[in-house]
């Protein structure tokens, strides 16, 4: 047995082992979306891509890269740092814990923001900065406190969208430099203390009790000019109504005076009988009114005239109507001679 183990066998035996765990430290298998940065002796060489790729033992190594993410103990989130190797080119999430920020009317709120960023230059990444991610965090922690500490309250709350914008611009420069771009910055709570809460509340309901007070009386408004416009087409309506019915009285009583004069015929006698009972009693219907107006009522001269003619006509004729009616007959009578 001791025949056939040779130093020659031992020293193949050695050459196999070794070649074998240099090919398993030398090979290396990356996925996809990640990358790995090679250095040879200390110095950059290269970035490996995702494949079979083969690196020399003991001279190349790959360089990690230090990443910070927040692991839930209990209920509270605490940072764990740890080195990588493979950097991972996906979009990744920071959820940062919330930070008291300051606003322009000196009131502190605690803000919570999440940070959506992606590694495009791994080589940056690794030697432009110490940590890539701590330096992200907290430059997105100085830009919030910078960006909402220009703004009031009240603006903070309305224009969200504004303050993720104004939080992105201004931290791409500086990302940039170490390889990272930034897709998106969100802004995702906003806790106040409970005094300022409290004011809030009591502002809002304020606020809905004016818009309330303001809304009736618009609408007591509308009805009480929509009244008075219904009044006034009333109004209208009723004057216009009287106008007419005033001017087809006025015209049935001219009409009834041409017929009563043509019905006596030529005889002036009658004409000025039947003239003056007319105008009696015209002035006999406006005495109530006339009466209303004052305590006196005075009677001119004229009248007793009036008066003493509307008597003798009831004597000589009994009544208009019969006059009117013996009128019409007569003018009937004597229209038929005439035929």
């Amino acid at each position: 047995m001791e025949a056939f183990i040779t130093p020659g066998l031992v020293i193949s035996l050695i050459i196999v082992a070794v070649g074998i765990f240099v090919i398993a430290k030398g090979l290396v298998i990356i996925r996809q979306s990640e990358v790995m940065v090679i250095e040879r002796l200390g110095s950059f060489n290269r970035v490996l891509e995702s494949g079979i790729n083969i690196i020399i033992p003991f001279i190349e190594k790959p360089r990690p890269i230090s990443m910070i993410r927040y692991m839930r103990m209990g209920e509270e989130y605490h940072p764990v740092t740890s080195d990588e190797v493979r950097i991972d080119r996906r979009e990744t999430v920071m959820d940062f814990p919330g930070q008291p920020v300051v606003t322009t009317d000196n009131v502190t709120v605690k803000i919570n923001g999440a940070l959506y960023y992606q590694i495009i230059d791994p080589r940056r990444a690794v030697y432009e900065v110490a940590n890539m991610s701590q330096a992200v965090e907290v430059l997105a922690k100085t830009t919030l406190r910078s960006v909402v500490g220009k703004m009031e309250l009240d603006k903070l709350f309305e224009s969200r969208s504004e303050v993720n914008s104004a939080i992105q611009a201004e931290m791409e420069e500086a990302a940039s430099k170490w390889g990272v771009k930034l897709t998106r910055v969100e802004v995702q709570d906003i806790s106040m203390p409970e005094e300022v809460e409290e004011a809030m509340r009591l502002q809002m309901a304020a606020e809905r009790k004016r818009r309330a007070t303001v809304t009736e009386a618009e609408g007591e408004k509308a009805a009480a000019i929509a009244m008075a416009q219904g009044q006034r087409e009333s109004a209208i309506l009723n004057a216009q109504g009287d106008k007419e019915s005033a001017i087809l009285r006025a015209q049935g009583e001219q009409e009834s005076i041409r017929l009563v004069l043509n019905a006596i015929g030529e005889n002036e006698e009658n004409k000025r009988t039947v003239v003056g009972y007319l105008l009696g009693q015209s002035y006999i219907k406006a005495l109530p009114t006339m009466a209303q107006d004052g305590e006196r009522v005075f009677v001119p001269y004229e009248s007793t005239a009036l008066l003493g003619s509307m008597g003798m006509f009831r004597e000589l004729a009994g009544s208009p109507e019969d006059v009117v009616r013996d009128g019409l007959r007569s003018g009937m009578v004597a229209s038929a001679g005439t035929n």
